[in-house]
């Protein structure tokens, strides 16, 4: 029986943030008060969340956006609906959904949803698969399609495709006909960005590994760059990138000195992506296209590693260490 309609309990477990700082200050509490949701909003039974980078960014304060203190982080993920506001359309309680976004954070054993960031979960993934869909392929396709203009026929080179945002990039170029390169830092990333798409991986620790692919490119470059870490490799990028190619920044750490000659002798394209920025068509677009990607069943999300609620600092730990991704990693309550 739901927790809210059987009985008396109004609160539930959730991570909560009181200060900006380390992964240290992710602390589990045990009587939040479960949120209500409004007109268009939904109330989910959190089954799992995913981790994602930017999670850490805005938990240490160096993110442009600071929620209000105290709140609970995350933007993905996947469990039952429980309750939906009066204006809800689409969703039901009962429905397995994953979010792309939440109001109250994901974090927790129920997060309040708006309709436009939630989707329904296909009963052929898992709540932990469907915590790995939000931020990483919706990220992957808007890159891919709507930031590069990508064309089927054309090769894309997945820069750090070993992660959640990688391996979606891998699976969704590969289904949508494009020639596939990708790049890990150990021999069983490599093997993971294989089995998930890639035509070919190249080890980016390896002396010579961007010869390798402008070889396998016959000397042209590839049409498309994603960037996981622009910091570390934009100017190989440049370098490497085809004439009239397109680069997309998905995440960098740091800053970097390039020259724009770069830019000129390629006439290349550098831009960036920010998924929140979406329109609503760009919305309606990646909904559909991911939709068709769980009932073609090409679109599988990867589970590296799975901690309990309570083991949030270790995740946001386990995703910033300088080790290569291995998939993506979720929380589970």
């Amino acid at each position: 029986m739901s927790v809210l309609r059987g009985a008396a309990r109004a609160v539930m477990k959730a991570i909560r943030v009181t200060e900006f700082g380390g992964p240290e200050v992710l602390k589990i509490e045990a009587k939040v008060p479960i949120p209500n949701p409004e007109d268009h909003q939904i109330l989910v039974r959190v089954h799992a969340s995913g981790i994602n980078p930017v999670d850490t960014y805005i938990r240490s304060g160096t993110h442009n956006i600071r929620p209000a203190l105290p709140f609970t982080p995350g933007m993905d993920s996947a469990g039952v609906v429980e309750k939906v506001g009066k204006a809800v359309t689409h969703f039901k309680p009962g429905d397995r959904v994953y979010s792309v976004r939440t109001v109250t954070g994901a974090y927790a054993e129920y997060a309040v949803v708006e309709e436009p960031y939630v989707a329904h979960l296909h009963k052929s993934l898992s709540f932990e698969q469907g915590a790995g869909i939000g931020v990483p392929y919706y990220t992957a396709y808007r890159s891919l399609i709507l930031r590069a203009n990508g064309k089927p026929g054309e090769t894309v080179l997945i820069h750090g495709a070993s992660g959640g945002v990688g391996i979606a990039a891998c699976q969704i170029a590969r289904a949508l006909g494009f020639t596939v390169l990708g790049t890990a830092g150990t021999t069983e990333g490599i093997e993971l960005v294989l089995k998930n798409g890639a035509h070919k991986a190249f080890n980016h620790r390896e002396k010579g590994y961007l010869s390798k692919i402008t070889d396998a490119t016959n000397g042209q470059g590839p049409d498309i760059i994603l960037e996981m870490l622009a910091n570390v490799n934009l100017e190989n990028d440049l370098n490497l990138i085809k004439t009239r190619g397109r680069i997309v920044n998905i995440g960098s750490r740091g800053t970097i000195q390039i020259s724009p000659r770069f830019t000129m002798g390629k006439e290349c394209v550098v831009t960036g992506v920010m998924l929140m920025t979406s329109s609503p068509t760009d919305w309606a677009q990646m909904h559909g296209a991911l939709r068709a990607g769980m009932e073609q069943g090409w679109l599988k999300p990867y589970i590296g590693t799975s901690y309990p609620l309570e083991q949030a600092s270790q995740s946001h730990t386990e995703i910033m260490k300088d080790s290569g991704h291995k998939g993506k990693i979720i929380l589970k309550s």
